[in-house]
């Protein structure tokens, strides 16, 4: 029986070049690639493990995993080659055959695998970022892998995004570099509304909100009245929320603003609506004080002039004497 094995073992399938590939020679190389293969999955859970058990250093753990699991998988592939007998001039002819097929039918593989490499190589993009796409899809990186891209929405909704797309497009990475953010929070109050009141109810409300960050040097909120609309006056919150609350802009951007109309309400501030003012010049021929009195009212008198209101506070403008970059951001940039 022992010799049947040895017999079968040693029967030569084919050959490449000089070097004879028999059976038992495959089933070594297939023994050995597999167990690479295992040795790189417990390689793999093991520093997932350690990733998720430390609170600092994720990206650089992610890359070491990367790492070690491609170089065994590697290792194993030239080792069970060697096993089979062959070298690396042997198998000119194969490589080249497998170039072709590379460049013919596999680019988009190749190309996904060497951006994913790139992505975990730059490290503008890590795990656990909250990232935030052209499409305005927005969530946070689970896992880089060799095709895609996997991006968890604050729903629990997953994305598998290509590498090469990722690469391409233009991406916001919300928390590089764990910094904080500056957000705008519009809203509307109608014609006639007092600012420095309107500016006094929103800047309360909005420091109420808990995860609204303290006021400190030349980050604080501030309340900014941007434009003229139709029938309203067009404001924004300017506001620094904690990194937290960014990773979950949609229900950030709603609690502000349930915050802000509560305001608005409490301080008698009126909103705005659709409307629309027709002025009659002319009726019946007549004009001016004979037409008021056609319709039975008394001409306007000559009012006194209204005093000129207090200047009030302006946030836009002292905004604009501060830095356009913060000192440590700009070094941290660089």
């Amino acid at each position: 029986m022992l010799e049947d094995f040895q017999q079968i073992s040693r029967f030569t399938l084919f050959a490449i070049g000089d070097s004879a590939v028999t059976v038992g020679s495959i089933a070594a190389a297939l023994f050995i690639f597999i167990g690479a293969l295992i040795v790189a999955r417990i390689i793999s859970l093991f520093m997932r493990r350690v990733r998720s058990a430390t609170a600092q250093g994720r990206g650089m753990l992610y890359l070491v995993e990367k790492l070690l699991v491609y170089g065994v998988a590697v290792v194993g592939a030239v080792a069970a080659f060697s096993t089979l007998g062959l070298n690396l001039s042997a198998l000119a002819v194969f490589a080249g055959a497998l170039g072709l097929g590379l460049g013919l039918g596999l680019q988009g593989v190749v190309k996904e695998f060497v951006s994913g490499l790139v992505i975990i190589f730059d490290r503008l993009i890590n795990l656990g970022d909250f990232i935030e796409l052209e499409n305005g899809r927005r969530g946070t990186v689970q896992e880089i892998g060799p095709r895609a891209t996997r991006i968890r929405t604050n729903d629990n909704i997953f994305l598998l995004l290509p590498n090469s797309q990722l690469m391409e497009q233009m991406v916001v990475n919300w928390t590089m570099r764990d910094a904080v953010r500056r957000i705008h929070i519009p809203f509307f109050v109608a014609y006639g509304a007092d600012k420095a009141k309107v500016r006094q109810a929103v800047l309360d409300a909005a420091h109420a909100v808990p995860f609204t960050l303290p006021d400190v040097g030349d980050r604080k909120a501030q309340v900014w009245l941007t434009g003229f609309g139709a029938s309203s006056l067009n404001f924004e919150l300017v506001v620094w929320p904690t990194l937290e609350a960014c990773k979950r802009p949609a229900a950030m951007q709603a609690a502000y603003t349930w915050a802000i109309d509560d305001a608005l309400r409490h301080a008698c501030i009126e909103m705005p609506f659709p409307q629309q003012e027709i002025r009659v010049r002319g009726l019946f021929g007549r004009e001016g004080d004979d037409a008021l009195r056609a319709l039975g009212h008394r001409p306007k008198g000559v009012e006194p002039p209204a005093p000129e209101p207090a200047p009030s506070l302006n946030d836009a403008a002292e905004d604009l004497q501060r830095p356009a970059v913060v000192e440590e951001e700009a070094s941290a940039a660089t």
